[in-house]
């Protein structure tokens, strides 16, 4: 996929985002190819799932594979499960707590969970806990055949010093707060049932994925552009572009083991909120307006260990910042979902 001219010229519009969004890498193409089986993705409604799930399905009618690719969700955003059927995704109402409707799901030759629970963690810890740990359970007793690559998150970490170049897989978790509490759970329960019932599996520890319509950068953007004053204390942070998350995760599916093997994804560059929206102030002619004090500890992961297993990420962080600013500054769609980057404690 030639980048050059993508960015010179940035999406201008829903449409040209998801297009970009889920656009496949020779590299996904291929992998599709080599495994040319049905893939079903739980919890597909979410940010991510969309553009992942056309994605595949595109890089399958490029490689000629007749296979299906299923999305599965509640669908309580509107819109979105027409707009999957209109991409060629088959699409399953499902409430994946629910152990009769999890048994009802069709075979696949790979799985790609992307279900979770955070915000609203504080207020509904039921809900949390039921999502991130009994949904592992269910899913791995019905998939107990299929390779399966599941999501986490590098919150589970704990903050580390901004010097160390991030947390690596091999570092023991440290969580703060009930979510990275239950995201531990979570990938335990994976575990356990990749070993116990030799389930290939790879877990993804995402940190943090963004677009033009929600992320980190959206956020830092959003309140450069209305002369409000940015917290740094939260100082630094990684990011990476959705469609590099979903290329690397679809690219996944063929690296699953027992005992589940575990990959960071994220970006490479570690990030400094002073200077992105420094950054983001000159291009919009914002004066800025920082508050709060520098800190040197932040969630950060390193991904060096994911990359020649799953690409390297191919939009760089001035792109993405140019990206965000111009659409932010253009007012176009915000999700209005934001990321809550800031929190320290864990309390989502």
């Amino acid at each position: 996929m030639n980048l050059s001219p993508l960015r010179d010229h940035p999406p201008q519009d829903v449409e040209q985002l998801e297009d970009q969004l889920s656009t496949p890498t020779t590299e996904v193409i291929e992998t599709l190819a080599r495994c040319d089986s049905d893939i079903v993705l739980l919890g597909v409604g979410g940010k991510m799932g969309p553009t992942m799930a056309r994605m595949a399905r595109r890089a399958m009618d490029q490689a000629g594979v007749q296979r299906r690719v299923i999305g599965v969700s509640r669908f309580r955003e509107p819109g979105v499960r027409e707009k999957l059927s209109g991409w060629g995704v088959e699409t399953l109402s499902c409430d994946l707590v629910q152990r009769d409707q999890v048994r009802a799901l069709p075979d696949a030759g790979h799985v790609i969970h992307l279900a979770g629970f955070k915000f609203g963690a504080s207020q509904s810890p039921e809900q949390l806990w039921a999502t991130n740990c009994q949904v592992p359970l269910l899913v791995s007793q019905r998939y107990q055949d299929t390779p399966i690559v599941a999501f986490s998150t590098g919150s589970l970490y704990g903050m580390v010093n901004v010097s160390s170049g991030g947390s690596l897989e091999e570092d023991l978790p440290c969580p703060d707060g009930e979510y990275s509490m239950a995201a531990v759970c979570r990938e335990n329960i994976f575990r356990y049932y990749s070993q116990a019932l030799q389930i290939p599996m790879v877990i993804l520890r995402l940190n943090y994925a963004t677009e033009l319509r929600y992320g980190i950068l959206v956020d830092l953007a959003s309140q450069v552009a209305a002369d409000e004053p940015v917290d740094i204390s939260m100082t630094c942070f990684n990011v990476i572009w959705l469609s590099d998350a979903n290329a690397m995760t679809l690219r996944a599916i063929e690296h699953g083991s027992s005992p589940a093997r575990v990959l960071n994804i994220t970006g490479p560059d570690t990030l400094r909120v002073p200077d992105v929206c420094h950054q983001m102030g000159d291009q919009l002619g914002r004066s800025m307006a920082l508050t709060g004090e520098e800190s040197d500890m932040a969630f950060l992961s390193n991904s060096s260990a994911a990359y020649p297993l799953l690409g390297h990420p191919l939009i760089d962080a001035n792109t993405m910042v140019r990206w965000t600013v111009d659409w932010v500054g253009q007012g176009r769609e915000n999700l209005g979902k934001p990321t809550k980057f800031q929190v320290r404690d864990g309390s989502y």
